[in-house]
């Protein structure tokens, strides 16, 4: 599988995403994509419970462990490489998560416009 370049959404070198747990379709903690990703897990977002909540209702238990998948489950306050349709249909729905843009992959911009992308930025400190 050959990856995409490590771009962010904002048109620098992607930032780490998380290491713990440990995130992205590579396992590398960033949210590096490829043509084998079809689910697209581009967009760095932080956890919350309603988000959380959210997406074991519409199938996609994130909260329990999976160690045959080494998916810890996922708690409120981690930070995950969500695909971007589940983020876009979250946003769409009113419980999307915060989003980290520099550790979002540009290739979530197929799916996901800037501009929602931005409303849910984290605030920088």
């Amino acid at each position: 599988m050959e990856m995409d370049p490590s771009e962010n959404v904002l048109g620098r070198r992607l930032e780490p995403c998380s290491t713990s747990p440990l995130t992205g379709f590579f396992r590398d903690g960033h949210c590096n994509t490829c043509a084998s990703d079809h689910g697209s897990h581009t967009v760095c977002a932080v956890m919350t419970a309603e988000f959380l909540a959210y997406s074991k209702y519409v199938g996609n238990d994130l909260s329990t462990p999976r160690p045959e998948f080494r998916f810890p489950g996922l708690k409120p306050g981690d930070r995950w490489c969500l695909c971007a349709s589940r983020f876009l249909q979250a946003h769409d729905e009113g419980c999307a998560p915060r989003v980290d843009l520099a550790a979002t992959h540009a290739r979530a911009l197929e799916i996901v416009p800037l501009e929602i992308l931005e409303s849910h930025a984290m605030s920088e400190s």
